[in-house]
């Protein structure tokens, strides 16, 4: 049976950088508070001519290229993001117009900082269905304009990006051959963005503060780390496979103390964890994909060997995922 193939990836960051020295002039912060408790020395933050939507078209057509495949071969465009361009359209529908995918249908899915590993298992199941049919699956957020700039537990975090995947079925062995994936809609106030204010005033709300990002640090410390762990560790089982196994881990890249954390808690070697926080901050739905583009242009994806992905997010959402590359 074919398995879904990542066959090329891409990434498209924003020109400007905002170091923690600049975040001293913007919130009462410091370089080496936000370094000593998050690992983040910088972030991108998106400008002129870098939308949502053209950031993820830039990460799409770069892994386009890297697939050796055209826009019109595409069946699928999937866009994870928690900051789309628009509320409607989708993101993948300006995706899909700028590429001049014409052949491809389009939309976006939710599920914050998790949202590129649910759209891997979406993709996965799409393929096993059909085969043959070719999906760009992308990661892409402008959280710069999602955050509270007044707010140094939260402002320091996040940064903007896009990284993308190109996947379709293949039949020697390779690709996704296991996911793990949860929710828990119960914990949703841990961390959570709002709505623009409701134009409607019977729906409108008293506790209604803004519609930017709002999380509860400590508390999503202790479930990430928790959760994830508890995911890979069913995960690997499942497959009857051991931490040696993994060839490279690339979790989601919200700080450094959770990143350190969860490889201490499942035995994980050092250099054997791909970590970029410190360049680029948190980037939700485009932190493992951006990842994962760096990873495949270091050299370090070996064909055949097995990578292990994990995240956590709103919702909250977390899981992890297993391929052979």
């Amino acid at each position: 049976m074919k398995k879904a193939v990542i066959l090329g990836t891409g990434s498209s960051l924003p020109e400007r950088i905002l170091t923690n020295a600049e975040l001293e002039q913007v919130v009462d912060t410091s370089d080496e508070w936000v370094t000593s408790r998050t690992g983040i020395r910088m972030r991108r933050i998106a400008g002129t001519n870098e939308q949502n939507y053209q950031l993820a078209t830039s990460a799409g057509r770069r892994a386009l290229a890297d697939a050796g495949i055209q826009p019109e071969e595409l069946d699928l465009i999937v866009v994870a993001t928690i900051s789309p361009h628009m509320i409607m359209p989708s993101t993948a529908c300006f995706v899909q117009a700028e590429l001049g995918a014409v052949n491809a249908f389009a939309y976006d899915i939710n599920a914050a900082c998790a949202g590129f590993t649910y759209g891997l298992d979406l993709a996965r199941n799409y393929i096993h269905s059909r085969p043959d049919m070719k999906i760009l699956l992308i990661g892409a957020e402008t959280l710069s304009a999602r955050v509270n700039w007044a707010d140094r537990n939260t402002c320091v975090l996040f940064g903007d990006g896009a990284g993308a995947a190109v996947l379709s079925g293949c039949g020697d062995g390779r690709g996704i051959f296991g996911t793990n994936l949860h929710a828990d809609g119960r914990l949703w106030k841990l961390l959570f963005m709002d709505s623009p204010e409701s134009r409607n005033p019977d729906l409108q709300r008293e506790d209604w503060q803004g519609a930017f990002i709002q999380m509860n640090g400590s508390d999503i410390f202790k479930y990430a780390v928790r959760l994830m762990a508890e995911s890979v560790n069913s995960l690997l089982t499942s497959h009857a496979i051991g931490v040696d196994d993994i060839s490279l881990m690339i979790p989601h890249q919200a700080n450094i103390r959770i990143l350190k954390n969860l490889r201490d808690r499942l035995g994980v070697p050092e250099e054997k964890v791909f970590i970029n926080v410190d360049k680029y901050g948190n980037t939700s739905a485009a932190s493992i994909p951006i990842a994962l583009d760096e990873a495949n242009r270091q050299g370090r994806l070996v064909r055949g060997k097995i990578v292990l992905l994990c995240t956590f997010g709103g919702g909250l959402t977390w899981g992890s995922l297993l391929m052979r590359w």
